[in-house]
């Protein structure tokens, strides 16, 4: 009986190339799965006070400190949501502020059900969560940096080269990208500026502030090092800096998931589930 191939030969005329290694596919996928626990807990977490400040600390009555809040509020039309950002109110009526809730009724509420874990309000099932998920990428991290550093991934891969960030560089990659003009052959074997730039942010400086940030707010974390809290300026400050960093890692993976959809998922998810890259032989030089 003919036994079916676990994966099919590539189509004459590609060439398959080795791109992540298994570490760096390990520590992507731990991450993601983090990162997805991370931001529904921290979001549940959130909605206990859906209100940021500038400083040591903050409460519903420092208004004056207040930059950020995700509330509802009564008129004669009846109850809006809304997001207030210093002076600037907008509404978001069944998004943020005031939404459906698995009844189907208006519940005030910061973010909805569907974007928080659990789904419903529970404060200690969240930190609980979070705590856990926070150590996995913690450790994940260490165990990435640690590799990168050894096998020089990061210096070769992350970092940009001084040419690289070169004006004329920068604005060709972005123009590239604004025409859906991805890199293809010999340039598809190594990341370009734009790549380097967005996934350094991400794990040399995003990723790192929102653990720290977070240990700043964690008493335990204040006696062993106070000087966390004196960094960020104050634990309302570590608060908002936390949710500010956890709002730019949100936007990077949309427009990662983007970028991968329309690059092609399947070549791309491959790459990062078998460590292996499909390009067009004709096309390389």
């Amino acid at each position: 009986m003919a036994t079916v191939p676990i994966e099919q030969a590539p189509p004459a005329g590609t060439l398959v190339v080795k791109r992540h290694s298994a570490v760096v596919r390990l520590a992507h996928w731990l991450n993601a799965l983090a990162m997805v626990f991370l931001i529904g807990t921290g979001l549940n977490i959130f909605n206990a006070h859906p209100m940021l400040y500038w400083g040591e600390y903050g409460a519903t009555a420092d208004a004056d400190r207040r930059w950020l809040s995700i509330a509802a509020a009564g008129r004669k039309g009846g109850p809006y949501g809304y997001v207030e950002i210093g002076s600037l109110r907008v509404e978001t009526t069944g998004v943020l502020g005031l939404s459906t809730g698995a009844n189907g009724q208006l519940q005030a509420l910061g973010f909805p059900g569907w974007a928080t874990f659990p789904s419903y309000r529970d404060l200690g099932t969240a930190r609980n969560w979070h705590f856990f998920w926070a150590w996995v990428l913690i450790l994940n991290g260490l165990l990435y940096l640690g590799h990168g550093l050894v096998s020089g991934h990061i210096r070769r891969d992350i970092l940009p080269r001084l040419k690289e960030l070169a004006p004329a560089n920068v604005l060709h990659d972005i123009a590239r990208h604004a025409r859906l003009d991805f890199p293809k052959g010999e340039e598809a074997r190594r990341y370009h500026v734009l790549q380097k730039l967005a996934y350094g942010g991400m794990v040399l400086v995003l990723v790192p502030l929102v653990i720290f940030t977070g240990l700043g707010m964690s008493p335990g974390m204040n006696a062993a090092w106070p000087w966390l809290l004196e960094l960020f300026g104050g634990r309302a400050s570590a608060r908002s800096l936390h949710f500010v960093a956890m709002a730019l890692i949100v936007g990077f993976i949309v427009v990662h998931l983007l970028m991968v959809l329309l690059a092609g998922p399947i070549n791309g998810i491959r790459a990062m589930v078998t460590g292996k890259l499909r390009i067009a032989r004709e096309s390389l030089t």
